[in-house]
């Protein structure tokens, strides 16, 4: 496939190398942008703004088969996606910051007038991330959450804590509830598949697939999270921290917003009508203990600084909060913020790479899902005939993969080794990133 990127930005420079090894990519920008890591690998590179025809001809727009803008500049964004539609009539990815911008184009794209003159998908980060945030805070004490077959399935990833009757256990002894599978563990920053007799060790992260309700018991069971989160504080009142608010309060949680510009909090307390908006410094750590942040069940630091995001975090971890999730802007970023001991950190970025992946993806593979930074995918494959009633421990997958759910019409069944597959399943397989494409092939009929 041929892939041409609009913008040497950081979003840029991570989809070039995702996908540079199984596609041919070329980015446009000014010279100026180009940076060595985009030397280090192997694309094409074409000075000069995508918003000119002539640059598009020579990126050879006429051949290629996705165009992605990702510059920070959405206007650019959007005329080079429309230039490049009515050029090579290519699917086009249009990434933007501002609702409005994202609200006006899917108006456009759905109200049937602009024939094939619309851009095919519109990513907006800020919205990605919120609701990522969002399905984390509302599943207690997990890291990471994945809702499959319309929320009846789910992935759920946690954190080995030194209390924790699991630990030091080997998977076989752990028994585990029912319609549950333990599909990744990441030790020490490497993932890998466990099998029966891998032994659980403190400050493992545990990925786990199921049914929605069997989850839930597990979490009761060996998590210690027998009560919903109750309240959240969020440091950061811009569009993330208000989007989230919004949808805390939807739920009934309650919720704390700590913003630093006055005139931002008049506009949040018109908006929210049931969080409480505090005019104040998140890393005021006298306003935090006044405030009682301390005994927020969350607190989510998502301002635009990621200096400041790290500082808050750690201050009101040093308040006893349990859980605290921050936004980091520069994906690098994340080891950090984990290492020293922030819960959950999650970038903007990663989560519109992730959207960019799901949407490449072939129609009959496709990758709902990515863990750990994109070191483990969960991929969906539908059945062909060639593996009709074949058994579960028949397949002799090519590399290490976890078949966690299988979707056969309304039923959502948890899998054993005897289990049956049937034509037109829908399998929701677990992996590493390194061999999706050797399980993908697997599957493929020959």
């Amino acid at each position: 496939m041929k892939i041409v990127i609009f913008g040497a930005t950081e979003v840029g420079c991570l989809l070039a190398t995702e996908f540079f090894e199984d596609h041919d990519i070329t980015i446009i920008d000014k010279e100026e942008n180009r940076n060595e890591e985009f030397s280090k690998l192997d694309i094409s590179f074409v000075e000069g703004s995508a918003c000119d025809l002539k640059v598009l001809n020579q990126a050879d727009i006429v051949n290629s088969d996705i165009f992605i803008a990702c510059t920070p500049l959405d206007e650019a964004n959007i005329v080079a996606c429309l230039s490049a539609k009515k050029i090579g009539g290519i699917r086009t990815i249009c990434f933007v910051s501002r609702e409005e911008y994202k609200n006006t184009l899917y108006f456009e794209k759905n109200n049937g007038l602009c024939g094939d003159f619309f851009i095919d998908y519109i990513t907006w980060p800020e919205e990605l991330l919120t609701q990522e945030i969002f399905r984390i805070v509302t599943v207690a004490s997990a890291l990471d959450v994945e809702n499959f077959a319309d929320g009846r399935a789910r992935l759920l990833e946690y954190k080995v804590r030194p209390n924790l009757p699991i630990a030091g256990k080997k998977v076989m002894d752990c028994k585990f509830t029912q319609d549950t599978l333990i599909v990744g563990i990441t030790r020490d920053g490497e993932l890998f598949i466990p099998n029966g007799d891998t032994v659980l060790n403190v400050d493992d992260k545990l990925i786990f697939m199921g049914t929605s309700h069997s989850l839930d018991i597990l979490a009761g069971t060996f998590f210690h999270e027998k009560e919903y989160v109750k309240s959240v504080a969020i440091i950061g009142g811009g569009t993330v921290g208000l989007m989230l608010a919004k949808n805390l309060e939807s739920l009934k949680i309650k919720t704390k917003v700590i913003e630093t510009n006055y005139t931002r909090c008049e506009c949040l307390s018109e908006e929210l009508r049931h969080s409480l908006v505090i005019h104040g410094d998140g890393t005021d750590l006298k306003l935090l203990d006044e405030e009682s942040i301390g005994e927020s069940d969350v607190v989510i630091s998502v301002t635009n600084n990621d200096e400041k995001n790290l500082l808050c975090s750690l201050l009101v971890k040093q308040l006893g909060v349990k859980r605290v999730i921050s936004r980091v802007s520069k994906v690098l970023n994340i080891p950090l913020f984990e290492k020293v001991g922030i819960d959950v950190a999650i970038s903007p970025k990663n989560s519109a790479i992730n959207e960019v992946r799901n949407d490449l993806a072939e129609n009959d593979v496709d990758i709902l899902a990515t863990v750990e930074q994109g070191k483990g995918e969960v991929l969906e494959i539908i059945v062909k005939q060639e593996f009709d009633r074949k058994k579960v421990m028949e397949l002799k997958f090519p590399a290490p993969s976890i078949i966690g759910i299988i979707q056969r019409q309304n039923k959502v069944i948890i899998p054993k080794g005897d289990t049956e597959l049937r034509f037109n399943d829908v399998l929701i397989i677990f992996t590493k990133a390194e061999h999706a494409a050797v399980v993908k092939e697997f599957f493929r009929v020959k």
